[in-house]
């Protein structure tokens, strides 16, 4: 099967000539959830921009729902298979109403008025916002916002889910609500964010960036429990993990 992200080598660099990837290479498999985590100025952001072909690569080979980014004809195709969602959701939301919010893209993408209602019902469907198609998106909460920015990408029906920093601004119960209804959703998934617990509960795989570079992947509770790994790249096993290493020695002792 083709993969639904290839990056083979990529490099970046703005005008300017600072260079903010160097040679990273990994692969997303169709239905997989994958972490991208590091610190501050890794280039998470760069790689999203890349992966969605608003920044064009300096080198390498990037393909994402089988299209050739670098290729200008394939790019225009990318929207229709590839979605976004941004850390805050007052930057996706525009429209008068929820329900406007979620037909923005199809609509854009030219489907007629029925499937763009079909559309609209089985995205809200996905994430449990039915019965709020009428209600103005800025008066939401933080939670509910999270929930139709993401209807609005899952109405373009992609095939590769980019999620930027997703549990950003959402309060316990919101988050809790969030891990659940991700492993429901079609598609492979890309998150990138700081929330390591959360990346715990919801991604088997994680990739570690760090001042450009792939420096580590692999099963996410393996490579999270190398503290030595973590440290060295600005990050903490997360309490979750060290709890159980804990309970672990904690039963060895007795």
């Amino acid at each position: 099967m083709t993969p639904a992200i290839e990056v083979s080598a990529l490099s970046f660099a703005y005008p300017g000539g600072r260079i903010t990837l160097y040679g990273v290479s990994f692969t997303l498999h169709a239905d997989e959830s994958v972490g991208l985590v590091g610190p501050n100025g890794a280039g998470k952001t760069s790689l999203f921009l890349c992966l969605t072909g608003v920044l064009p690569p300096r080198s390498g080979i990037v393909r994402v729902a089988g299209l050739d980014v670098r290729d200008p004809a394939q790019r225009k195709r990318l929207p229709g298979s590839v979605g976004i969602v941004f850390q805050d959701s007052d930057d996706q939301l525009f429209e008068a109403t929820v329900r406007d919010d979620v037909a923005f893209g199809p609509l854009n993408l030219g489907s007629p008025p029925e499937e763009v209602r079909l559309r609209i019902a089985e995205a809200l469907a996905q994430v449990g916002m039915v019965g709020h198609e009428d209600r103005v998106p800025f008066h939401l909460s933080g939670g509910e916002k999270r929930r139709v920015a993401l209807a609005g990408v899952l109405a373009m029906r992609p095939t590769v889910l980019l999620l930027d920093e997703p549990t950003m601004f959402l309060d316990p119960r919101a988050r809790r609500e969030l891990a659940a209804l991700l492993p429901t959703l079609p598609g492979a998934k890309l998150i990138a964010t700081h929330d390591l617990e959360f990346v715990v509960s919801t991604c088997p795989r994680v990739l570690i960036l760090d001042a450009g570079r792939l420096v580590a992947e692999g099963p996410t509770r393996e490579i999270f429990a190398d503290a030595t790994l973590m440290e060295r790249h600005g990050l903490e096993v997360p309490w979750s993990l060290r709890k159980q290493e804990k309970n672990l020695a904690t039963d060895e002792h007795r």
